[in-house]
């Protein structure tokens, strides 16, 4: 895809709120000399000066300007409201993972009825990323017994078979995406999936079902994709901590320092050849290890 970039000037409420919802975003952290942050995540880099000048390049620019700059980028923006679902029964689905290093990739879909959908209004239920671990662990059980859900949890070990095989993240996202939606899947049924990627790769995944699909970025602010983030996060919690476990070494979140410190700490212990069973060997962190 063509490289992009955008440069936008942002007041100093903006800049907190980017560096909060960033901070739960998956994204890994750069050092940057005069910036305030910097971070790097799939096929996109920002770089907030103190200036308060915010620097996006990369091939995926306009998906994080819509995600997470909104009016401030100034730019024509993708739908982005609530879809009309009126009677008809939604599925919702979403993604944890992807922005660590360690652990499991993991996608959730949940069907919810019309009055299962009220219900999850009613409840509250948010977004994951606004969630903390604890209270995503107490949630998330709960989410699992009461609605229709399906799963795709993909461990490490696996995930750097399929990763190679599909060519980069987003296609195998796609495929993992519309596995848990067919799982649900009813005639006439709507799909509602957080964006990550162009929408053809999820549709021509789906061609054929009698569905409605959408994809929207902060799809979370749709109870149903909200109740999917958050069992999504908690699948994703029990399987960091079962390689932790496992393999004793506490394997952090994200793709910093503190995770470079637990590859460095694992690669001690267990050795190179092994951090394939806890770690998703194309992200930087691994060149870092054998540089």
């Amino acid at each position: 895809m063509p490289q992009e970039t955008l440069v936008v000037q942002l007041a100093a409420p903006a800049q907190a709120r980017l560096e909060r919802e960033l901070e739960g975003g998956g994204f890994e952290h750069r050092s940057v000399e005069h910036a305030r942050f910097s971070v790097k995540g799939q096929g996109v880099i920002a770089t907030l000066y103190r200036s308060g000048k915010l620097v996006v390049q990369g091939s995926e620019v306009q998906l994080f300007a819509t995600r997470y700059l909104g009016e401030d980028a100034r730019a024509p923006a993708e739908p982005t409201g609530p879809i009309e679902v009126g009677s008809r029964t939604l599925i919702g689905s979403d993604e944890v993972g992807k922005g660590d290093y360690f652990g499991p990739l993991v996608v959730v879909a949940v069907r919810a009825d019309p009055r299962e959908r009220a219900e999850l209004a009613r409840s509250g239920v948010a977004d994951s990323k606004t969630l903390s671990d604890e209270r995503v662990r107490v949630l998330a059980p709960a989410l699992e017994q009461r609605y229709a859900c399906a799963a795709e949890v993909l461990l490490p070990s696996d995930y750097n078979v399929e990763h190679p095989r599909f060519g980069s993240l987003n296609p195998l996202l796609a495929e993992l995406h519309a596995r848990c939606i067919k799982k649900l899947h009813q005639p006439g049924v709507m799909v509602l999936v957080d964006k990550f990627a162009d929408d053809e790769l999820i549709a021509e995944r789906l061609r054929g079902l009698d569905l409605e699909l959408f994809q929207r970025t902060r799809a979370e602010r749709e109870p149903v994709v909200a109740a999917a983030s958050v069992i999504a996060r908690n699948l994703f919690l029990e399987g960091l901590r079962q390689l932790s476990e496992e393999f004793a070494v506490e394997l952090h979140k994200g793709a910093g320092e503190p995770t470079d410190r637990s590859a460095r700490e694992f690669v001690k212990l267990h050795g190179l050849e092994q951090l394939g069973r806890v770690a998703k060997l194309h992200f930087k962190n691994t060149q870092k290890l054998r540089g």
